[in-house]
This record gives C-alpha cells, sequence and structure tokens, in this order.
C-alpha cells in the first residue's frame, strides 16, 4: 500500500518509533481471488481494478489494482472496519475513552467487548453465524434484521470508499469467505444501491 493508505494521522513519531501503521489482513485470500477473477473475465491481473471482500467470522475489504492492495478496511490489529462475527468493526475512539472513563470499565473489560461481545453477535442477542441470522430476520426478529441491515450497510460503504482508490475504474466486486461465498443474501442486501458505481450482482 502507498504511504497515504498506510500511516495514522496521529503524531508522526507514533509510526517512526513505534511501527504503528495499517496492516490489514487474509492477504493470501485477496491477492488469489483478484488473480482468479482476472482469469474469469479474461482481464490481464496487471490492468485488473477490483474490491475484495473477504466476509466470514473475520472481515475485511481490499481494493486491488494491477494484483497489488493499494487500501484495505482492517487496520493495525484486526478489529476496524466492518462488523464481525463477534467483534465491533469501526468504533469511535470517543466511545472507548467513555467506556472507561465515564462507565470505570477496564482496558482488559474494553478489549472483551469489542473483540467478544459485538459484532453480529452482540447486535443480534442471537449468533455470529450468518445463516442463523439470515432465518432469524426472515421470521421476523428485529435485531437479527438489524444486524443485517448494519452489515450490510458498513460492508457497502466500504467498498464505495475503497473504489475510490481504483483510478477511475472498478472492474469487479468478488465475495469470498465463508459470508461471501455462501449467503446469497447478504450478498444481496450488500449491492443495494451500489448501482450508483455501476455495480450489478
Amino acid at each position: 500500500m502507498p504511504p497515504h493508505a498506510y500511516i495514522y494521522p496521529l503524531e508522526y513519531s507514533f509510526y517512526e518509533q513505534h511501527g504503528i501503521r495499517r496492516f490489514g489482513f487474509h492477504g493470501t485470500s485477496h491477492q488469489y481471488v483478484a488473480l482468479r477473477a482476472a482469469e474469469f473475465l479474461g482481464r490481464d491481473p496487471a490492468d485488473f481494478r477490483c474490491v475484495t471482500c473477504h466476509l466470514g467470522n473475520g472481515v475485511s475489504l481490499t481494493a486491488v489494482k494491477g494484483g497489488r492492495s493499494v487500501d484495505t478496511s482492517l487496520g493495525f490489529g484486526t478489529m476496524c472496519g466492518v462488523p464481525m462475527g463477534t467483534r465491533a468493526g469501526d468504533v469511535d475512539p470517543a466511545i472507548i475513552l467513555h467506556l472507561i472513563d465515564e462507565l470505570h470499565m477496564s482496558p482488559k473489560d474494553v478489549h472483551e467487548l469489542i473483540y467478544k461481545k459485538s459484532g453480529l453477535k452482540g447486535m443480534s442477542g442471537l449468533t455470529n453465524d450468518m445463516r442463523d441470522l439470515v432465518e432469524a430476520a426472515l421470521a421476523g426478529i428485529a435485531r437479527a434484521k438489524l444486524a443485517l441491515e448494519i452489515f450490510a450497510h458498513y460492508t457497502r460503504k466500504y467498498i464505495a470508499a475503497l473504489a475510490t482508490n481504483l483510478d477511475g475504474r472498478l472492474d469487479a466486486v468478488i465475495f469470498t469467505a465463508g459470508i461471501g461465498e455462501n449467503c446469497p443474501e447478504a450478498r444481496e442486501i450488500i449491492c443495494r444501491g451500489l448501482e450508483v458505481l455501476g455495480i450489478r450482482l
């Protein structure tokens, strides 16, 4: 990734002295599916531009240009970006400070909350399994439906944002991993509204 995509807007010494930067995750998955998609579409990988969506219990989205990642949703750790099975995804840092300073939660308790008690499971109050959530949403359980809508909202938002890093052209959006491959309902909900980018499911 270029430095403007991986350096955080903290005071610069935290990057320079401590190596705090965006790393991303699921690199081999993103690389493989981007190359396979180019092959399926008969495109030269060196000129192929896509957003790859690794959607499973862990989630990361990546903008890939010419076989290289140029930006990604995950960061220094494996919690930011799209909500995951039990991880919160993007949370305003002010909330974390509020939990510690005002609600007197320990850093360990906050870590437990945002990594293990949030995401699909925390929002729905039911499960982190997308298959069960879809079934519950279809049965009319409001929080299951809300969890699906939040997951789709954040995924859609990241697809759109990452697409802006591809120099004016988006050839494909690729879904992979457990949810991405096996949940057509999630793919359909995510793609609603992305017609503005020329995306067709």
